[in-house]
């Protein structure tokens, strides 16, 4: 890779002295300190499983897929986990698309023995069936972006799609309970992987004879004689440890690398479980559906809310009985008028019966008085001509009254022809007694 690399990026003599240089003081050309890492970015995509590491110019996609596959016939009980990774063209000039080179196959084996290796996937809760069907995960790292030391990026990359992937739950069911019956997510929840620990890769690079740099650049990639990649996680326990050739190195180097790795490591691992955390966050506020208009019940205050909702209650039903007395009230007010109306009624003369022995004449009398004046109006018109010879005369109005007179002479008209018909009533009674006095004397 190195020398590829050197073909592709042919650096000047000055721009080498330059950097070895400035290492001597203990600076990089990007500002950092020899054991200083760069900023990391992690970023999560919209499914589960997929991730977005940025590390200074290198950008690192990663996505972890799933499906059914028959286990190995030495391993029935385990699922199986590979690593594929995928240069483009685009990420550096030297990546050539089709075929895998062999840094790409190398940056594969890195991150699979860091993963595999320490057992940090519990592979064995992969099985579905022993020895039929186990969960096979799948991880594909896509280079974007060769800014430098891709082997640290990846192996972030990988961790962070790991963390945030959920397979789909499955049952067994049929008659021998042998058949696999797959849940959707919109029916059951998918479930996410069992992770021990997390392997943190750190890489080294040697540049000149004593200059020992962390996170190696693009352009200290290009100069570095040897480059030495250690596995290892925040309990200190080393998981792979990887150096492909190069200038060698002493052993209290190596033990110095070790040291500065497990710090680096236990930094890496707390920036991925927060990105993780706020990830997770966010999917569980995405999978509950709010509504604005539901009132919700405070956990904190439930005396006071359910107080609240005892007297809406009671204020509630206090206005439906003052609405239902209100209307009885009313009920009962119209049916007194209408008993006082039936009170003040006394007859007529369709309830008259001339041959009741307790008929009042005075008050028959005062009766059809009071109707007949009451009738009298609608006979005005036939008195036009009085009423206009009146008004001619010189009195005032006010002291004439046509109407009150007519009305009184009307009434004592009536009066007299209801008498007659009393008195005609009244006779053929007074025959029926004399006839059945006769009767009885003879």
């Amino acid at each position: 890779m190195e020398q590829r690399l050197a073909n592709t990026w042919r650096m000047t003599v000055n721009e080498k002295k330059f950097i070895e240089s400035a290492l001597e003081s203990e600076l990089r050309i990007d500002g950092r300190r020899p054991f200083d890492y760069r900023r990391l970015t992690i970023k999560f995509g919209r499914e589960d499983g997929s991730s977005e590491v940025q590390l200074g110019q290198t950008h690192v996609m990663g996505f972890v897929t799933s499906q059914l596959v028959q286990p190995y016939r030495d391993r029935p009980n385990e699922g199986t986990l590979s690593v594929f990774t995928e240069f483009s063209p685009m990420a550096d000039p030297s990546f050539e698309a089709g075929r895998p080179s062999e840094y790409a196959v190398e940056l594969g084996r890195i991150i699979d023995r860091g993963l595999r290796e320490s057992r940090a996937v519990d592979t064995e809760s992969l099985c579905v069936v022993a020895g039929k069907w186990v969960w096979s995960i799948r991880i594909d790292l896509h280079i974007l972006d060769n800014g430098g030391n891709l082997v640290d990026a990846s192996n972030v990359a990988a961790l962070a799609a790991l963390l945030t992937f959920r397979r789909p739950e499955c049952t067994l069911g049929g008659d021998d309970r042998q058949e696999v019956i797959l849940h959707p997510p919109e029916v059951r929840e998918p479930l996410p992987l069992i992770i021990h620990h997390l392997p943190i890769a750190v890489t080294f690079a040697f540049i000149g004879d004593e200059n020992l740099v962390i996170d190696p650049t693009h352009h200290e990639e290009a100069v570095m004689g040897g480059r030495m990649s250690i596995t290892l996680n925040t309990n200190g326990e080393v998981c792979a440890f990887q150096k492909p050739g190069g200038q060698g190195t002493m052993q209290s180097v190596v033990m110095q690398c070790l040291r500065i790795a497990s710090v680096k490591a236990g930094d890496i691992t707390s920036k991925i479980k927060t990105a993780v955390e706020s990830y997770n966050t966010e999917r569980a506020l995405k999978m509950v559906k709010r509504h604005a208009n539901i009132n919700a019940v405070d956990v904190n205050e439930p005396g006071q809310k359910a107080k609240q909702i005892l007297e809406g209650k009671k204020i509630k039903s206090e206005e439906c009985s003052v609405s239902q007395s209100d209307a009885m009230d009313v009920e009962q007010g119209r049916i007194k008028k209408r008993s006082d109306k039936n009170q003040s009624f006394t007859g007529g003369p369709s309830s008259w019966d001339p041959y009741s022995e307790g008929v009042n004449t005075d008050e028959l009398k005062a009766n059809l008085a009071s109707r007949g004046s009451a009738a009298v109006p609608m006979k005005l018109d036939n008195l036009g001509d009085d009423i206009t010879d009146e008004r001619k005369s010189d009195e005032p109005l006010s002291d004439v009254s046509p109407v009150s007179s007519l009305t009184e002479s009307a009434g004592k008209e009536m009066a007299t022809s209801r008498e007659k018909t009393l008195q005609d009533a009244v006779k053929p009674k007074n025959r029926r007694r004399k006839k059945k006095s006769s009767n009885s004397a003879v």
